[in-house]
């Protein structure tokens, strides 16, 4: 009876009571819900303690450890390199934040050029700024408005990214902008074709600052009305390097990049024919682009202080730089033996790679921030000569230039081998003296042109360095290499 007087004067009542407090739980649970979701879709710029750890849009998960462990902020940036060198718009965003230092942890990773780099790398990364819900008619309702908010969140990226860049370079020398300005090149050149696009809107006035379309709407916007002054000005406008860089596309196959060098080309006759005076422009451009070479032989190996040294993650992006890579095996190993006795990590030169002490590998793998395996790797064992050839060892420098000239380590490159015998000349390397005069007797279209003057003054340069002797060893390199002493000697007639 007492149950069924609660029930009747009660339960009624408590409904009454709870109904609005009930709704006012579910109205406060749904506000905090959509707060949740709009900061994950576009949140505000990152304050000093948040910035590296997210941003405006939601970001991917990143190959990072779980378990805490004493390397475990190198182990992050190396991944972050990782992506970073595939084109991974918010990677290359994590990076540069981390650069940036603005979190305590990161204080130690503090370098304003190699946080600029990514930055710049960011802005002309196509995967920041390409619609992907079509149309803004398109857009509305259902997955449109999705796509909408996806938009959006990476226009906010890209503004907040443009705002950071800027203050970094304002405080800048020349000397650094132009370091920036050097590693962005070579990241994008390792990327192919789709990096020399890139790298010829970057240069192509009638694209926006980092390549993007003019009529791109989130990109006006991310530029904002400050215009980023110092930012957009990090690459030169220029017909010369735009044309350049689609030539070099154009190089690897790329029919699209061929499309648009053959526009490009009718822009530049016309171009011709009203200013007389700039008569074989494109000739020009085209010659340039045949002498073109990368800014590095491979990612400046440098650190900032006490931190994380910097490693070049980019990989073969072909087959046939992948089929090279596979004939490293050619390369006699005295010269990987000379290069780690070059660069002061063994005592003396040894015959064969058992006799490499494994500390001296895994010292070499620690300058690149590698992991430390104590056997080189076949993409190792052609940053080792680079390295000591960038490092100024003659012997390095030569055989870099013979593996560019037979393809092996790295692709057929003759500009590249051009400029290494030329280098190595300068040290007085009889050699490539001798390599030199084959380059003019015989002429290489865009490299050296042919000059027979030039070529017997090298011969003679090389007689009196005491050539003979240093004949035979550039022939045995080219034997041991694969080519036969007889096609050597027929290819230096």
């Amino acid at each position: 009876m007492a149950g069924a007087s609660l029930d009747d004067d009660g339960s009624g009542g408590r409904r009454g009571a709870l109904g609005p407090i009930l709704r006012t739980i579910l109205i406060g649970v749904a506000v905090i819900f959509l707060v949740i979701l709009l900061t994950t879709i576009c949140l505000p710029p990152p304050s000093s303690s948040t910035a590296g750890t997210g941003g405006f849009c939601p970001r991917p998960a990143q190959a990072f450890v779980a378990v805490p462990q004493f390397n475990q902020q190198a182990v992050e940036v190396h991944a972050l390199r990782r992506h970073a060198f595939r084109n991974d718009f918010f990677a290359q965003l994590e990076l540069a934040r981390r650069y940036e230092a603005s979190r305590v942890n990161d204080k130690k990773l503090d370098d304003p050029v190699e946080a600029a780099t990514w930055y710049a790398l960011a802005l002309s990364n196509a995967s920041g700024f390409e619609p992907v819900g079509g149309s803004s008619g398109a857009r509305v309702g259902g997955n449109g408005r999705a796509a909408q908010h996806y938009d959006d969140c990476r226009a906010n990226e890209r503004r907040d990214a443009y705002r950071h860049l800027d203050n970094l370079l304002a405080r800048m020398s020349t000397e650094e902008r132009d370091k920036v300005r050097r590693r962005s090149i070579y990241v994008l050149s390792t990327e192919g074709a789709e990096g020399f696009r890139t790298l010829a809107r970057l240069h192509d006035a009638a694209y926006g600052p980092y390549g993007e379309p003019a009529d791109n709407r989130e990109a006006r916007w991310s530029l904002g009305r400050e215009g980023a002054g110092t930012a957009v000005n990090l690459f030169q406008r220029n017909d010369v390097d735009a044309y350049l860089y689609n030539y070099l596309a154009a190089q690897t196959g790329d029919v699209g990049a061929y499309v648009l060098l053959k526009d490009f080309g009718r822009t530049l006759q016309e171009y011709e024919r009203a200013a007389p005076d700039r008569g074989g422009f494109a000739n020009m451009v085209e010659s340039k682009a045949n002498r073109w070479i990368p800014p590095y032989e491979f990612y400046p190996p440098e650190a900032p202080d006490t931190g994380v040294p910097l490693s070049d993650e980019s990989e073969p992006n072909s087959d046939p730089a992948e089929a090279a890579l596979l004939r490293i095996s050619r390369l006699p190993y005295a010269e990987l033996s000379n290069a780690l006795s070059y660069l002061r990590l063994l005592d003396h030169t040894v015959a064969k790679d058992t006799e490499t002490p494994t500390s001296a590998i895994e010292s070499f793998q620690a300058m690149l921030g590698q992991e430390k395996t104590g056997v080189l790797s076949p993409l190792q064992k052609v940053r080792l000569v680079q390295y000591a050839a960038v490092s100024g060892s003659p012997k390095a420098q030569l055989a870099l230039a013979v593996m560019y000239s037979e393809g092996v380590g790295v692709p057929v490159d003759y500009a590249r081998a051009y400029h290494w015998y030329e280098t190595a000349d300068k040290q007085g390397s009889p050699e490539a003296k001798y390599a030199m005069s084959t380059f003019f007797s015989l002429g290489m279209e865009g490299v050296a042109d042919q000059d027979k003057a030039k070529a017997v003054a090298y011969q003679i340069d090389a007689a009196l360095s005491g050539f003979g002797p240093s004949a035979d060893r550039l022939q045995g390199i080219l034997q041991r290499m694969g080519h036969s002493r007889a096609k050597a000697e027929r290819d230096a007639q």
